[in-house]
């Protein structure tokens, strides 16, 4: 293959085939998917060496079959162990119930920080460093949603029993 050829030109007509590949392999169309998709950027990435290789496909199907077994592996240990390192009574289940759906309507950054808070149960300053901003933009965004809330609570007509 010329070392010229655009990473443009090459690609469309090689996705498709690597997913199909991909999915009989591991069975699984989202890992398929996924690990194509990394093995594509990764060529793209190398793409000025990868081009002058006798067989752009071949060194791309490897990455993606890397990727994809890698995957693979990762889950079957965690399938494995998982129930050695985890008790029923560790596992907390996920917020159910309508206020979760009205919470789910919030902006990113609001909803973001009300599953920090209320979920997560962190601190303010905790909520801070990993949304990466001040302590007080998290108690604004709190502020804000708990307001958004009260605001959507208020237009809902609840039947009377």
């Amino acid at each position: 293959m010329a070392a010229g050829l655009e990473f443009a030109q090459w690609y469309p007509g090689r996705r498709r085939r690597l997913v199909a590949s991909l999915l009989v392999m591991c069975g699984d169309r989202e890992l398929a998917a996924e690990a194509a998709d990394e093995a594509f950027a990764r060529t793209l990435q190398a793409w000025d060496r990868v081009s002058a290789m006798q067989s752009p496909d071949g060194w791309t199907y490897r990455v993606a079959v890397n990727i994809a077994r890698r995957v693979e592996r990762r889950r079957a240990i965690e399938r494995r162990l998982w129930p050695r390192l985890v008790s029923a009574s560790d596992v907390v289940p996920a917020p159910a119930g309508e206020v979760w759906d009205l919470v789910r309507s919030l902006p990113m950054r609001q909803r973001t920080a009300v599953v920090l808070r209320y979920v997560g149960d962190l601190r303010e300053d905790d909520i801070a460093s990993v949304m990466g901003v001040t302590r007080g933009t998290v108690a604004a965004t709190l502020a804000n949603a708990r307001r958004a809330l009260a605001t959507i609570l208020d237009d809902i007509e609840v039947e009377e029993p």
